[in-house]
């Protein structure tokens, strides 16, 4: 740092370094110093760029968008680690650079978001399909069009890319409590936090499916994200003064958002769900047994007279035994969901209680839906078991209950 003659009028030294620090020529030689077609951020930093495309090195480092285009805008941060940990690889040589990288953007939001190699192989082997329920043509071909519509959408390709992580979790690991990965948090959390922005602004028409999309991927990562890894650690069994049914509340906030997108509006790209749909929203019945086994009546204290008004375990009861009988094959998601949404009012209350009942009408459905439906099974893996000893261990004496679990007298009719 220069010291002007003013600071220390004694020190005459200084006067010919200050009066040579102005002159034109010395401007002009940093000038030349500048690329001359480098980008604006490193114009605007006063750096040299190396000109290298699409991102150079020096905004990599720094964590910003390059932006020799100029729809980029100028110093806009990075979604994530990947520019950063490009300009590592290329300065220290241990993997080639990425030179296919696709982008994906929201021009409404002026994000921009690179896909790494990572990601990129996740897309290819994942998300060109149906990862919610694989085998269902229907699901495919929404899939595809999905992909599509993430490319625009950030907050979609990272809501997609998070259940992408999560069924390769599903696939990789049979043992108990696979644990989340650091890329299916971060694709989760960032996927979250741009949903919860663009809700905050209207929705249009093009918009609608993405976010049903996004909403829909959100409660499938909730359900399928237990917090324990061992039955010991996970609800019923730990101590809390409150459930872990923080997937329900996703679940129901997904619905919530039925009446905004409409996915059956005509130009929807999930109207060929519609039968999906249907059962989802399957009426109940209003009263009496019709269609539930004895045994389960019986458990359930339920009538001929029984109605949801007079019986809490009404609606589940029967949501239940329509999944009670079919070939693991022929359960679909809306079936399985018209379950989750019997959950509310007095039956859910019961069920944050840990009424034995309720909870072996949960444990019951999770024997029979985590056979068919892969996120389901992340949870069930750990949280089945846990309603099981939890019920063995608090209400060992309750006959009817014992009867349905492992080794009881109905339980091979029920669990089969």
């Amino acid at each position: 740092m220069f010291v002007s003659t003013e600071d220390n009028p004694q020190d005459s030294r200084r006067k010919p370094t200050m009066a040579s620090t102005c002159p034109t020529e010395v401007r002009e030689r940093r000038l030349m110093r500048r690329s001359r077609f480098g980008c604006r951020n490193c114009k605007l930093r006063k750096l040299k760029c190396d000109e290298s495309k699409p991102h150079c090195k020096r905004c990599s480092s720094f964590g910003v968008l390059c932006n020799f285009l100029p729809n980029v805008p100028d110093l806009q941060p990075v979604a994530d680690d990947t520019i950063r940990s490009l300009a590592a690889q290329e300065t220290t040589g241990l993997q080639p650079p990425l030179t296919n990288g696709i982008w994906t953007s929201d021009e409404s939001a002026s994000y921009q978001y690179l896909l790494n190699a990572k990601c990129q192989e996740f897309v290819t082997r994942y998300l060109g399909r149906s990862l919610i329920t694989p085998h269902d043509p229907n699901m495919m071909e929404v899939n595809r069009k999905l992909l599509a519509l993430a490319f625009k959408h950030p907050f979609l390709m990272h809501a997609s890319l998070a259940v992408a992580f999560a069924y390769d979790r599903h696939l990789n690991d049979s043992s108990l409590g696979s644990r989340r990965t650091l890329e299916e948090c971060y694709h989760w959390s960032q996927s979250t936090a741009l949903f919860n922005r663009r809700l905050r602004q209207p929705v249009g028409t093009k918009d609608k499916d993405p976010i049903w999309g996004t909403a829909a991927a959100l409660a499938v990562l909730a359900f399928s994200s237990p917090d324990a890894c061992t039955p010991e650690e996970s609800w019923p069994l730990k101590q809390s003064d409150t459930s872990d049914l923080e997937w329900l509340r996703m679940s129901k906030g997904k619905m919530s958002l039925w009446g905004i997108t409409n996915p059956l509006r005509p130009d929807s790209l999930f109207r060929v769900m519609a039968a999906t749909f249907a059962d989802m929203h399957s009426p109940l019945p209003e009263g009496g047994i019709d269609g539930i086994p004895e045994s389960l009546a019986i458990v359930c204290h339920l009538e001929d007279s029984s109605t949801a008004e007079n019986n809490p375990y009404f609606h589940a009861a029967h949501a239940l035994s329509q999944l009670h009988g079919l070939q693991d094959s022929q359960v679909t998601i809306g079936q399985t969901e018209l379950f989750t949404r019997s959950i509310h009012g007095p039956f859910e209350s019961l069920l944050r209680a840990k009424d034995p009942i309720a909870l072996l009408l949960l444990y019951l459905w999770y024997r029979k839906a985590a056979r068919s439906i892969w996120w389901i099974k992340l949870r069930a893996r750990v949280e089945c078991s846990a309603v099981c000893s939890y019920l063995r261990l608090y209400h060992g004496g309750y006959d009817a209950v014992q009867a349905f679990l492992p080794e009881g007298s109905l339980a091979d009719k029920w669990n089969r």
